[in-house]
Protein backbone atom coordinates (compact mmCIF):
# COMPACT_ATOMS: atom_id res chain seq x y z
CA UNK A 1 0.00 0.00 0.00
CA UNK A 2 2.68 2.63 0.89
CA UNK A 3 4.67 1.70 -2.24
CA UNK A 4 1.45 2.59 -4.38
CA UNK A 5 0.53 5.76 -2.71
CA UNK A 6 4.52 6.87 -2.97
CA UNK A 7 4.69 6.04 -7.00
CA UNK A 8 1.20 7.50 -6.99
CA UNK A 9 3.13 10.68 -5.42
CA UNK A 10 5.61 10.69 -7.82
CA UNK A 11 4.43 10.21 -10.39
CA UNK A 12 1.85 13.90 -9.66
CA UNK A 13 5.36 15.30 -9.39
CA UNK A 14 6.35 14.72 -12.49
CA UNK A 15 3.44 15.62 -13.97
CA UNK A 16 3.01 19.14 -12.45
CA UNK A 17 6.81 19.40 -13.39
CA UNK A 18 6.02 19.01 -17.34
CA UNK A 19 4.42 20.97 -19.76
CA UNK A 20 1.31 19.73 -20.93
CA UNK A 21 1.37 17.00 -23.88
CA UNK A 22 0.75 18.91 -27.63
CA UNK A 23 -2.19 18.02 -29.22
CA UNK A 24 -2.20 16.33 -32.67
CA UNK A 25 -3.76 18.38 -35.16
CA UNK A 26 -5.81 17.27 -38.55
CA UNK A 27 -2.67 17.54 -40.17
CA UNK A 28 -0.93 14.83 -37.77
CA UNK A 29 1.38 17.72 -36.66
CA UNK A 30 2.09 18.18 -33.21
CA UNK A 31 0.76 21.61 -31.73
CA UNK A 32 1.96 23.46 -28.75
CA UNK A 33 -0.70 26.43 -27.27
CA UNK A 34 2.08 28.52 -27.12
CA UNK A 35 2.13 28.10 -31.44
CA UNK A 36 1.20 30.79 -33.51
CA UNK A 37 -2.03 30.94 -35.82
CA UNK A 38 -1.31 33.13 -38.40
CA UNK A 39 -1.93 33.66 -42.09
CA UNK A 40 1.85 33.04 -43.16
CA UNK A 41 2.36 36.14 -44.08
CA UNK A 42 5.81 36.41 -43.08
CA UNK A 43 6.24 39.75 -43.48
CA UNK A 44 3.22 40.26 -41.37
CA UNK A 45 4.44 37.79 -38.73
CA UNK A 46 7.83 39.39 -38.43
CA UNK A 47 6.15 42.81 -37.95
CA UNK A 48 2.94 41.18 -35.25
CA UNK A 49 6.23 39.38 -33.26
CA UNK A 50 8.31 42.80 -33.32
CA UNK A 51 5.08 44.35 -31.98
CA UNK A 52 5.29 42.16 -28.96
CA UNK A 53 8.85 42.36 -28.32
CA UNK A 54 9.48 39.60 -29.74
CA UNK A 55 11.23 37.63 -32.51
CA UNK A 56 9.84 35.04 -35.39
CA UNK A 57 10.79 31.73 -36.17
CA UNK A 58 9.07 29.44 -38.68
CA UNK A 59 9.12 25.24 -37.92
CA UNK A 60 9.19 22.81 -40.26
CA UNK A 61 7.55 19.79 -39.82
CA UNK A 62 5.80 16.25 -41.31
CA UNK A 63 3.50 13.79 -40.60
CA UNK A 64 5.08 10.56 -39.09
CA UNK A 65 8.32 12.65 -38.17
CA UNK A 66 10.01 10.46 -35.46
CA UNK A 67 13.05 13.47 -34.88
CA UNK A 68 9.92 16.15 -34.81
CA UNK A 69 7.78 13.76 -32.35
CA UNK A 70 11.00 13.54 -30.22
CA UNK A 71 11.62 17.11 -29.91
CA UNK A 72 8.24 17.84 -29.01
CA UNK A 73 8.12 14.75 -26.05
CA UNK A 74 11.14 15.77 -24.97
CA UNK A 75 12.75 19.16 -25.63
CA UNK A 76 8.68 21.24 -26.05
CA UNK A 77 8.18 19.49 -23.28
CA UNK A 78 10.57 21.03 -20.63
CA UNK A 79 8.93 23.65 -18.91
CA UNK A 80 11.71 25.94 -19.13
CA UNK A 81 12.44 25.79 -22.49
CA UNK A 82 8.52 25.92 -23.56
CA UNK A 83 8.40 29.21 -21.21
CA UNK A 84 11.63 30.60 -22.56
CA UNK A 85 10.32 30.31 -26.24
CA UNK A 86 7.16 31.64 -25.51
CA UNK A 87 8.68 34.53 -23.87
CA UNK A 88 10.60 35.84 -26.67
CA UNK A 89 9.59 34.05 -29.94
CA UNK A 90 6.76 33.61 -32.55
CA UNK A 91 6.60 30.26 -33.43
CA UNK A 92 4.66 29.71 -36.73
CA UNK A 93 4.52 25.71 -38.06
CA UNK A 94 4.79 24.77 -41.53
CA UNK A 95 3.90 21.41 -42.87
CA UNK A 96 6.92 20.26 -45.07
CA UNK A 97 3.85 18.92 -47.56
CA UNK A 98 1.42 21.14 -46.38
CA UNK A 99 -1.01 23.28 -49.06
CA UNK A 100 -1.77 26.28 -47.67
CA UNK A 101 -0.97 29.57 -48.72
CA UNK A 102 2.29 31.41 -47.83
CA UNK A 103 3.46 35.12 -48.94
CA UNK A 104 7.14 35.30 -49.20
CA UNK A 105 9.26 38.48 -48.46
CA UNK A 106 8.99 39.53 -51.73
CA UNK A 107 5.29 39.35 -51.83
CA UNK A 108 5.07 36.18 -53.76
CA UNK A 109 2.44 33.48 -52.91
CA UNK A 110 2.86 29.85 -52.99
CA UNK A 111 2.00 26.52 -51.12
CA UNK A 112 3.57 25.44 -47.95
CA UNK A 113 5.19 23.00 -49.32
CA UNK A 114 6.25 25.12 -52.91
CA UNK A 115 7.59 27.62 -50.43
CA UNK A 116 9.45 24.63 -48.42
CA UNK A 117 11.34 24.20 -52.10
CA UNK A 118 12.21 27.43 -52.70
CA UNK A 119 13.51 28.00 -49.08
CA UNK A 120 15.81 25.15 -49.27
CA UNK A 121 14.28 23.10 -46.29
CA UNK A 122 14.94 19.40 -46.69
CA UNK A 123 15.00 18.28 -43.31
CA UNK A 124 12.51 17.96 -40.67
CA UNK A 125 12.51 19.26 -38.00
CA UNK A 126 14.18 22.40 -39.08
CA UNK A 127 13.38 26.13 -37.39
CA UNK A 128 14.26 29.03 -39.68
CA UNK A 129 15.11 32.49 -37.51
CA UNK A 130 13.80 35.81 -39.28
CA UNK A 131 15.35 39.30 -38.55
CA UNK A 132 13.72 41.56 -36.25
CA UNK A 133 12.09 44.08 -39.17
CA UNK A 134 10.81 42.27 -42.36
CA UNK A 135 13.25 43.11 -45.18
CA UNK A 136 12.38 45.01 -48.55
CA UNK A 137 12.02 42.19 -51.03
CA UNK A 138 14.07 38.75 -50.98
CA UNK A 139 13.38 35.34 -49.20
CA UNK A 140 12.62 34.14 -46.05
CA UNK A 141 16.10 31.61 -46.99
CA UNK A 142 17.83 35.24 -47.96
CA UNK A 143 16.63 36.37 -44.86
CA UNK A 144 17.23 33.88 -42.32
CA UNK A 145 19.66 35.04 -39.31
CA UNK A 146 20.12 31.84 -38.53
CA UNK A 147 18.57 27.78 -39.09
CA UNK A 148 18.70 24.65 -37.00
CA UNK A 149 18.16 21.91 -38.92
CA UNK A 150 17.04 18.43 -36.73
CA UNK A 151 16.03 17.49 -33.51
CA UNK A 152 18.47 18.62 -30.75
CA UNK A 153 18.61 17.76 -26.85
CA UNK A 154 16.75 20.71 -25.12
CA UNK A 155 20.50 22.76 -23.75
CA UNK A 156 20.91 22.70 -27.66
CA UNK A 157 17.67 24.47 -28.45
CA UNK A 158 17.43 26.65 -25.65
CA UNK A 159 20.73 28.06 -26.35
CA UNK A 160 20.13 28.20 -29.91
CA UNK A 161 16.59 30.89 -28.91
CA UNK A 162 19.20 32.22 -26.58
CA UNK A 163 22.01 32.92 -29.57
CA UNK A 164 19.23 34.47 -31.97
CA UNK A 165 17.41 36.43 -29.06
CA UNK A 166 20.45 38.20 -27.62
CA UNK A 167 21.55 38.68 -31.84
CA UNK A 168 24.84 36.53 -30.81
CA UNK A 169 25.17 36.37 -34.62
CA UNK A 170 26.03 40.12 -35.07
CA UNK A 171 28.60 39.89 -32.66
CA UNK A 172 30.92 37.40 -34.44
CA UNK A 173 30.71 34.48 -31.82
CA UNK A 174 29.66 31.51 -33.15
CA UNK A 175 26.81 29.47 -32.16
CA UNK A 176 29.25 26.89 -30.78
CA UNK A 177 31.39 29.09 -28.86
CA UNK A 178 28.25 30.38 -26.97
CA UNK A 179 27.04 26.76 -26.57
CA UNK A 180 29.93 25.51 -25.04
CA UNK A 181 30.28 28.23 -22.88
CA UNK A 182 26.63 28.29 -21.36
CA UNK A 183 27.53 24.79 -20.91
CA UNK A 184 30.89 25.50 -19.41
CA UNK A 185 29.49 28.32 -16.69
CA UNK A 186 25.96 25.71 -15.80
CA UNK A 187 28.81 23.26 -14.86
CA UNK A 188 30.55 25.78 -12.25
CA UNK A 189 27.85 27.40 -11.05
CA UNK A 190 26.76 23.70 -10.49
CA UNK A 191 30.18 23.15 -8.75
CA UNK A 192 29.71 26.22 -6.81
CA UNK A 193 26.50 25.42 -5.28
CA UNK A 194 27.76 21.65 -4.64
CA UNK A 195 30.96 22.99 -3.28
CA UNK A 196 28.91 25.58 -0.95
CA UNK A 197 26.11 22.73 0.65
CA UNK A 198 29.02 20.79 1.22
CA UNK A 199 30.81 23.23 3.51
CA UNK A 200 27.92 23.33 5.67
Amino acid sequence: MRKTWLLAALLTIAAAGAAPAAEIGDDGLHKQDWFQLTFKDVAEDIESAKAEGKRLAILFEQRGCIYCIRMHEEVFSDPDVAAYIEANFHIVQYNLYGDEAVTDLDGETLSEKTAVRRWGVVFTPTILFLPEDAPDGGTVAEAAVATMPGAFGKEIVLHMFEWVKAKRYETGEHFQAYHARRLAEAKASAEAKASGEGAR
